[in-house]
């Protein structure tokens, strides 16, 4: 018996860092959000960017088409790449497509949700909710946790509740 208790406490040891990581993720239609995070800004800033990982589990395309946030004045989908040596940055009128079975990574120098007109600073721990618009899947409400400033992936804040932006 001791054994048994014994094997399922490292059972749980093993499962319990994966159910904080599975927490993150939204299932909505045939899509996946993972991870959604932001970066904390300085005061005054008056743009932020939102990252995530969008999986496709089905036959068809998706395609993130619009967004929209309490914390900003507007939202757009955008791209940053390079271009005959310069980075450059660009919104994305037609949004994002994600293929069936692909994955698409809205990351730091990439492609990213950009909130501009910010009406409040962003601190880390915070939550930024947004609405999410995908052609065929629908809307969907996602909550970017906030990072460091200058973070280049999410921080990881189990069990920390920071202050939530809508309340600004």
């Amino acid at each position: 018996m001791r054994s048994l208790s014994t094997l399922l406490l490292g059972l749980l040891a093993i499962a319990a860092p994966m159910s904080v990581t599975l927490a993150n993720d939204i299932k909505h239609g045939a899509l996946v959000l993972s991870q959604p995070w932001t970066r904390a800004t300085p005061p005054g800033s008056k743009v932020a960017a939102g990252y995530m990982r969008i999986k496709n589990t089905g036959s068809e395309a998706d395609r993130l088409v619009s967004a929209t946030s309490e914390i900003a004045g507007v939202v757009e989908i955008h791209e940053m790449k390079m271009i005959d040596g310069v980075m450059k940055m660009r919104a994305l009128p037609n949004g994002i497509t994600i293929a069936p079975g692909a994955e698409e990574e809205l990351k730091p120098g990439g492609n990213h949700i950009m909130f501009m007109a910010l009406k409040g600073q962003i601190a880390k721990g915070d939550t930024v909710s947004a609405r999410l618009v995908f052609e065929n899947a629908g809307a969907v409400t996602v909550s970017f946790e906030a990072a460091k400033i200058g973070a280049q992936e999410p921080g990881h804040h189990a069990g920390h509740h920071g202050h939530d932006m809508k309340k600004k």
